[in-house]
């Protein structure tokens, strides 16, 4: 890997030339951390799917009887719709549009935090229900992969607030372009992540 400075928006970064492009340092770091992120996700998936079988009436709570996909389809729709305005913030952005920036990121925390309260929601349901993460096999792994989802959302949207206080137009400089675009790369991760965990663990239960 060859490191070299390159300009970008009237200052120099420290950007990385690898077998993915041009990135900057700060981009190739979180498109590392994010490969062995997808490992932990595709095992936790993986382990949902193998154990399905089991998750037996006579076991305890089962999905069918527990989860309300339609519900969680309405959530769905707010947290892949903040993939999108993520989108818009970085294309404000590349044009100097500070605030509009700003606008989009905030609106993305909005859709985000909206997403986890919905989750939240749907874990308090299931506790009254007699559904609590030691019931039995499906509750470990439900809560399991769903709460390191969640918390990787809550993460992105702790990093999206520190970016979108830091981004500022600088004179010629566009201070925090490239966090705003390496928390982007971060963010629509956690979005794909939860495309295949929705019709895994939800829609799943609806052909059971």
């Amino acid at each position: 890997m060859v490191e070299h400075p390159a300009e970008h928006h009237g200052f120099q970064e420290l950007r990385s030339v690898g077998p993915l492009g041009l990135l900057t340092a700060p981009q190739f770091g979180i498109l590392i951390f994010i490969s062995s992120e997808a490992f932990f996700f595709f095992t936790l998936i993986t382990t949902y799917i193998v154990y399905r079988g089991k998750y037996v009436p006579a076991l305890g709570p089962t999905p069918q009887a527990h989860l309300n996909v339609g519900l969680t389809a309405i959530f769905t729709v707010f947290l892949l719709s903040s993939s999108i305005t993520m989108g818009l913030a970085t294309s404000r952005l590349s044009r100097r549009d500070v605030s509009g920036a700003k606008l989009w990121l905030y609106i993305t925390v909005v859709l985000g935090a909206v997403f986890l309260v919905g989750q939240g929601t749907e874990y308090i349901t299931l506790f009254r229900e007699g559904a609590p993460i030691d019931q039995n096999l499906w509750t470990s792994i439900f809560f399991t992969l769903t709460g390191f989802h969640g918390f990787h959302v809550l993460i992105g949207l702790i990093s999206i607030l520190t970016v979108a206080s830091v981004v500022r137009e600088d004179g010629p400089e566009i201070r925090g372009n490239v966090a705003v675009e390496t928390v982007s790369l971060y963010w629509h991760f956690v979005d794909a992540v939860w495309i295949v965990i929705f019709p895994v663990v939800y829609l799943w239960t609806l052909f059971s």
